[in-house]
């Protein structure tokens, strides 16, 4: 009788497993290769899963998906520990063995569809570009130039003292900026959950990583121990996951953006000091003389934020690092972004297109 009920466990379990896999490889399917597929499910079925889900957790105080996580680490722990006790019986090995292989499959099956549900299909939306009056294209060595040395300016007017803000201003701070964008632009528009800085920052600093969103609980997770000025972009690049735009290099504009509006003037910072990394990191690549002049004119203080950030980041260069950034390459490209982590530096074609459109229509 017991076998007879653990088989029949093992079946429905199966089936279940069966079906979760089979949903979300369907829905990878369509996605990838169904013309408007994911921008229907974008607007159509992903805000039902931010108005409840999202809206549940992010109700939280906490990073339900960090919690998870330790949960997890911790269950795996004490199986370790068990497993060789109930191996002491023949009969109760076999029947362990089993539990394992079947829980895998289905938490793996569940994982995998709720990461689907989460973000993958977004990946296959109409991207944010598409939404811009303004269009990018093939730019000169000479206006990205001009672009560097427009930022240098903006960025030493907005200068102002970081990390003077609690956890929860921030966040706050970070919603209300996002929520504004969105009366600019309607793809962005309504209410925004609550980003969560994790318990354990430390995770994400050894992988080299200032924020991640959890397609699994819905959420916006920021790094709270690297250099503040980091913390307003991060939150709202974190954010705009929230609305489907999933990729790096809309994220990272759609970031500026927000910061650069914002009427708090650390997000203002924060957006602009970005948006010259960014634009100076390719100029660097383009004529190192002329980058090298954008930085020597940045005031003092905010040279000592980039060093301060450098410093900071320099802490973490480790294997795991590498690894990490590796595995968030190969994820990337899974998802169509062909360039990889590489694709994070293409908000500079956003940042020229913009620039380019902002001094047209200024007075």
């Amino acid at each position: 009788m017991e076998q007879g009920e653990t088989k029949r466990k093992w079946d429905r379990s199966a089936v279940a497993g069966t079906v979760f896999w089979g949903a979300a490889l369907g829905l990878q399917l369509a996605a990838r290769n169904i013309p408007g597929f994911g921008q229907w499910y974008a607007v159509s079925v992903y805000p039902v899963l931010t108005g409840t889900l999202g809206k549940a957790v992010g109700g939280l105080p906490f990073s339900v998906s960090e919690v998870l996580l330790y949960a997890l680490l911790i269950g795996h722990v004490i199986w370790i520990v068990c497993l060789p006790l109930s191996a002491a019986l023949r009969w109760k090995r076999r029947i362990s063995l089993r539990n394992v292989f079947k829980h895998t499959y289905l938490a793996a099956a569940f994982l995998f569809f709720l990461y689907t549900a989460g973000c993958g299909i977004n990946y296959y939306r109409k991207p944010f570009s598409a939404y811009l009056e303004y269009k990018t294209g093939a730019y000169t060595k000479e206006e990205l130039k001009e672009l560097c040395k427009w930022l240098t300016e903006q960025v030493n007017a907005a200068w102002t003292e970081t990390g003077t803000k609690t956890s929860g201003q921030m966040q706050a701070a970070g919603a209300d900026a996002m929520e504004e964008l969105g009366k600019q632009y309607p793809a962005l528009s309504g209410p925004y959950l609550k980003p969560k800085p994790l318990l354990i920052s430390r995770l994400l600093s050894v992988q080299q990583l200032s924020g991640i969103y959890s397609p699994f609980t819905i959420e916006a997770n920021y790094n709270n121990e690297m250099t503040p000025y980091n913390i307003p972009h991060t939150i709202c690049h974190e954010l705009s996951h929230l609305r489907g735009f999933m990729r790096e290099d809309e994220a990272n504009f759609i970031g500026f953006l927000a910061c650069a509006a914002s009427d708090d003037p650390e997000f203002r910072y924060s957006g602009w000091l970005s948006a010259w990394i960014y634009a100076g990191n390719a100029l660097a690549a383009e004529d190192i003389d002329f980058y090298s002049g954008c930085y020597r004119a940045l005031r003092p203080e905010v040279r000592g934020d980039l060093k301060e950030n450098s410093l900071f980041w320099d802490r973490f260069e480790s294997k795991v690092s590498e690894a990490a950034e590796a595995m968030n390459d190969h994820y990337l490209k899974a998802n169509s972004q062909s360039e990889g982590v590489k694709s994070y530096g293409r908000v500079v074609d956003l940042l020229l297109a913009w620039y380019a459109d902002t001094a047209e229509n200024s007075p």
